[in-house]
């Protein structure tokens, strides 16, 4: 099967690798002129060093032939570029079923990425693809769990059949919403788990921050539709886990450095990634705003980022928040 990948980071190219080991032909879409060529001896350096690439993955700049003739089109990109990228992809077939890696909402309107996809290619089967998978660990075939999330049963059948193997693992799970909004809030608490790792490393603190930022995952999915479930599976604590705790998270990383007292604008000039929980942090700020939504967790991750508010400070400031009961139990 022909199978399109739009986007050439670490995680495209990690799951081109997988694909093209489950026996599919890839065709990978890249607008880096250096991994492009890169691509010709099987490797990406740039995004993936030292990993080697199954020759069956085709490296192209020309998205058309990318798309051409694609049962399956994976759409590797960051989130506040997916509206950028998705009308040059006219060429993609109707029937094909789209899968998104990305996680985030889109700042300027308070959108989740399917509700753009839907802005322009409605008709396509949406299947998101979300869990505790860091590209390094997938390339190297480290046993893995993820969730395959859409409301098209059979569309997300498809999908978990075609992209399991020994080592890749795929559930199904019909709440969308709830998959998405996990993907997107688990990078901003680990941004705020970094800078606890950067100003401690204290254990007992981020174990709490972790645990809270659970509570703040549920009040803010319930605004979209999201079910309790889905933030207790992979797509939820699964991925927050890892995130928060992982040498490979981005996300975590940018935290860390905060919390040692570099600015934020260093820190991402610094990277050749991008870090989503930087621009999540400011659409889940303006959401939570609007409709009065508690998540004092995001609030202080969102006056580091932005306002400039010292991390001790904002440590400080929780620590200090009118107390109250865990949970609101009734007794009979």
């Amino acid at each position: 099967m022909k199978i399109s990948v739009i986007g050439g980071g670490s995680w495209g190219t990690a799951i081109s690798k997988l694909l093209a080991e489950n026996g599919n032909e890839v065709f990978m879409w890249t607008i880096e002129e250096k991994v492009f060529e890169s691509m010709r001896w099987n490797e990406n350096p740039y995004y993936l060093p030292g990993i080697k690439i199954d020759n069956k993955v085709i490296s192209t700049m020309d998205i058309d032939e990318s798309l051409d003739n694609s049962k399956i089109v994976v759409l590797a990109l960051p989130a506040q570029v997916m509206r950028q990228v998705l009308p040059d992809m006219k060429s993609l077939k109707d029937n094909s079923i789209v899968v998104n890696l990305a996680k985030g909402i889109e700042i300027k309107t308070g959108k989740l990425l399917s509700d753009i996809f839907r802005e322009y290619y409605g008709e396509n089967p949406y299947v998101a693809l979300s869990g505790p998978t860091h590209a390094e660990e997938v390339a190297r075939k480290i046993p893995t769990g993820i969730v395959s999330a859409g409301f098209d049963e059979e569309a997300c059948a498809k999908v978990q059949k075609i992209f399991s193997n020994e080592y890749f693992r795929v559930y199904s799970n019909t709440d969308l919403k709830g998959v998405e909004v996990s993907g997107a809030l688990k990078n901003v608490y680990a941004i705020a788990a970094g800078i606890v790792d950067g100003i401690g490393p204290w254990d007992n603190t981020k174990a709490a921050l972790i645990t809270r930022a659970l509570v703040e995952f549920e009040r803010f999915g319930r605004y979209f539709g999201g079910r309790f479930e889905t933030f207790m599976g992979l797509s939820g604590i699964g991925d927050l886990m890892v995130t928060c705790s992982s040498k490979h998270s981005r996300n975590r990383y940018v935290g860390e450095q905060i919390g040692r007292g570099k600015k934020v604008s260093d820190i991402l000039d610094s990277m050749n990634m991008i870090a989503e929980g930087v621009y999540t942090a400011k659409a889940v700020y303006d959401i939570a705003k609007s409709n009065n939504i508690t998540m004092p967790i995001a609030l202080k991750t969102y006056q580091v980022l932005y306002e400039d508010l010292n991390p001790e400070k904002a440590l400080k400031e929780l620590m200090h928040r009118d107390l109250k009961p865990e949970f609101n139990f009734k007794h009979k």
